[in-house]
């Protein structure tokens, strides 16, 4: 599961298929349905355009997508969410965020060790209560969300995508978290002391997500 977890940021378009040939060539002898098995309970998946990315829960609203042709342009015009898996030293937690994506800035976030949607919720309440509405919410297909048309692409969670190569990368892969405590106290320093504060952006003129934030807020307000 951890080398699954790197090859898919490494190679986000890889499925079951593909990713069971990686393995196999450092010598890891798996199968295709052991992988599919273990991506299942990671909650990873391969990104690219196709039919139901993935499956909603069957009684759930699915709603239109706003996001085509849709230039974003301000904070609170877009949040995204999604749920990634953290390894630890033994074991594994999810981590979920709502992301402002003008900014990048993460407005909230929960730790869980499973993936009912009590933790999401929560993540999604935090941010509302905090800073309001936006004008479009985003998320995948997943049994936690439903709010895509059914024709899901790569690009409608892309800077999530990157979100999670960063926190992985730059915090997960160099630690190894004893319990779930430690993994959640290390993330929310990660996520609010360097990436929301110092982290900077290109695409936000090197600016750290929170400065890019606040500062557009405030000319929003003064306009």
């Amino acid at each position: 599961m951890r080398r699954i977890d790197t090859l898919h940021l490494d190679h986000p378009f890889a499925g079951s298929r593909m990713l069971r040939d990686l393995l196999n060539a450092e010598a890891i002898k798996i199968g295709r349905e052991h992988v599919k098995t273990l991506m299942k309970k990671m909650g990873v998946g391969a990104l690219y355009r196709r039919p139901n990315t993935s499956k909603p829960t069957p009684e759930h609203k699915i709603s239109p997508d706003l996001l085509r042709d849709i230039k974003v342009d301000h904070p609170n015009q877009v949040w995204a969410t999604d749920i990634t898996y953290i390894q630890m030293a033994r074991g594994f937690v999810y981590l979920v965020v709502v992301l402002d994506w003008f900014s990048r800035r993460v407005l909230s976030w929960r730790v869980s060790i499973t993936l009912e949607v009590d933790f999401c919720l929560e993540a999604v309440e935090e941010a509302l209560a905090r800073y309001g509405k936006p004008e479009i919410f985003n998320s995948d297909q997943g049994s936690q969300f439903t709010s895509m048309d059914g024709k899901g692409a790569w690009r409608d969670n892309v800077f999530v995508e990157r979100l999670w190569r960063s926190v992985k990368y730059e915090e997960v892969y160099l630690k190894a978290y004893d319990t779930v405590g430690e993994a959640r106290a290390s993330l929310g320093r990660y996520l609010e002391c360097f990436y929301n504060q110092k982290r900077p952006h290109s695409s936000l003129d090197r600016l750290p997500p929170d400065q890019a934030y606040f500062q557009n807020l405030a000319q929003l307000a003064a306009a």
